[in-house]
C-alpha cells in the first residue's frame, strides 16, 4: 500500500476470525489506518483480541451482520470496510443451509446497504473458490453473496467501490485441515483422508491479507480479485506433516464428506475470458451490460470463446519437497510445542 491512511477508519466484520487476526497483526506492524473497528458476535474472542493487542487503535463492536441495525451503527463514520463475516464450514452448512443464507447472503447484503447509506468509500468482500461451480450449500451461498454484492455497482447509484476477493484454502486457518491433521498426529490417531486424489489451492494467512489489500488498492467497482496459487493433494499434506512431526500414524481413507468436490476452481471458464493478468493476481472485470441485450448483438451473434477454467488441477502442483518447505514457513508449525526441529 502506498499510503498508510493514518486518519481513516476501517471496519472489519467477522474481525475475530483467522483473517481478522492476521490483518490486525499486519495493520499494527505497518501503522495502517487511524482506527480499526472489529465487528463480531463473539464477545469472548473480542476480549481475547483486546488483551492480546492492547491497542488504542482497535475498537470493538458486538453485533451480527444478520441484524441490519447493529451493522448500520458500526458503519457510521467508517471510510473503508472489509467484509469477512461468514459461515465457512462445508459440512455444517450442508446440514443448516438457511443459516448460511442468513449470514453469507443476507448478512453481506445488510453490510453493503449500511456501507452505502453511510458513504463508505470502499468495501472488499471476502469469498471462496467454492463459489465457482458450487455444489454445496456453503459455496452456493457464497456464489449468491457475490452476485448480491456485485449487483450494487450495476445499479450505478452509489459512489462506494465494491470488490470481491476469492480465496483457496488458507493454511492453518481455524477449522482447516492442517491443525486437524496435527491434532490427529499428536493424539496418535489415523490421519483421515476423504479422497486421495482431492486437490486444493493453498495460500498463507499473510497472502490472504495481501490479496485483500491488493483489492483495496484498486478502484474498479464490481471486480473480483484472485491470487495465482499453487495446489496440493490433501494426502500430500498428511504425508508431509507426518514427516515434519516424525509420526508413524496411518493414513485412513474415509470417503468424501457432504458437499465436497475433488478439485476447486478460482476462475470459471466464463470469467477467465474477461480477466486481466496482474502478475500475482487475476482481476475479473465486471460485466457492464444491462438487461437490454438486443443492443449488444446488432452486429451478429456473439459466441463465447471456450477456454479452460483456472482450477486446482491445472495450476502449479507442489512437489512433496516444495510443500514441506511451504509448511515449514508457517508460524503455526514453527511455534507449535510439538515441533522440535
Amino acid at each position: 500500500m502506498k499510503e498508510n491512511f493514518k486518519k481513516e477508519i476501517l471496519l472489519v466484520t467477522g474481525g475475530t476470525g483467522s483473517f481478522g487476526n492476521a490483518f490486525i497483526d499486519h495493520a499494527l506492524k505497518h501503522d495502517l489506518f487511524g482506527e480499526i473497528r472489529i465487528f463480531s458476535r463473539d464477545e469472548k474472542k473480542q476480549h481475547d483480541m483486546r488483551v492480546k493487542y492492547n491497542s488504542d487503535k482497535l475498537k470493538f463492536y458486538i453485533g451480527d451482520v444478520r441484524d441490519y441495525n447493529s451493522i448500520e451503527v458500526a458503519t457510521r463514520g467508517v471510510d473503508f470496510l472489509f467484509c469477512a463475516a461468514a459461515l465457512k464450514q462445508v459440512p455444517s452448512c450442508e446440514f443448516f443451509p438457511m443459516e448460511a443464507v442468513k449470514t453469507n447472503i443476507i448478512g453481506t447484503d445488510n453490510t453493503i446497504r449500511a456501507a452505502i447509506l453511510n458513504n463508505v468509500k470502499k468495501v472488499v468482500v471476502l469469498s471462496t473458490d467454492k463459489a465457482v461451480y458450487p455444489v454445496n450449500a456453503m459455496g452456493m451461498s457464497k456464489a449468491l453473496m457475490e452476485k448480491t454484492a456485485l449487483s450494487y455497482p450495476k445499479h450505478g447509484n452509489s459512489n462506494t467501490v465494491i470488490s470481491i476477493t476469492r480465496y483457496g484454502n488458507v493454511m492453518a486457518s481455524r477449522g482447516s485441515v492442517i491443525p486437524h491433521f496435527i491434532n490427529q498426529i499428536i493424539e496418535k490417531q489415523p490421519l483421515t483422508i476423504t479422497d486421495p486424489n482431492m486437490t486444493r489451492f493453498i495460500m498463507s494467512l499473510e497472502e490472504s491479507v495481501y490479496l485483500v489489500l491488493h483489492a483495496f488498492s484498486q478502484d474498479i467497482s464490481g471486480a473480483i480479485y484472485v491470487q495465482k496459487s499453487p495446489s496440493t493433494k490433501i494426502i500430500q499434506i498428511a504425508n508431509v506433516l507426518k514427516k515434519i512431526f516424525n509420526s508413524n500414524s496411518e493414513v485412513k481413507i474415509i470417503g468424501t464428506r457432504h458437499g465436497e468436490k475433488r478439485n476447486e476452481s478460482l476462475v470459471s471458464k466464463e470469467e477467465i475470458i474477461r480477466s486481466v493478468d496482474q502478475g500475482t493476481y487475476y482481476c475479473i472485470l465486471p460485466d457492464k451490460r444491462d438487461l437490454n441485450y438486443d443492443k449488444y448483438f446488432e452486429k451478429g451473434v456473439q459466441q463465447l470463446t471456450m477456454v479452460e477454467d483456472y482450477n486446482s488441477d491445472n495450476t502449479i502442483n507442489l512437489t512433496d519437497l516444495e510443500l514441506e518447505q511451504t509448511l515449514l514457513k508457517l508460524d503455526y508449525i514453527k511455534n507449535h510445542k510439538f515441533f522440535n526441529r
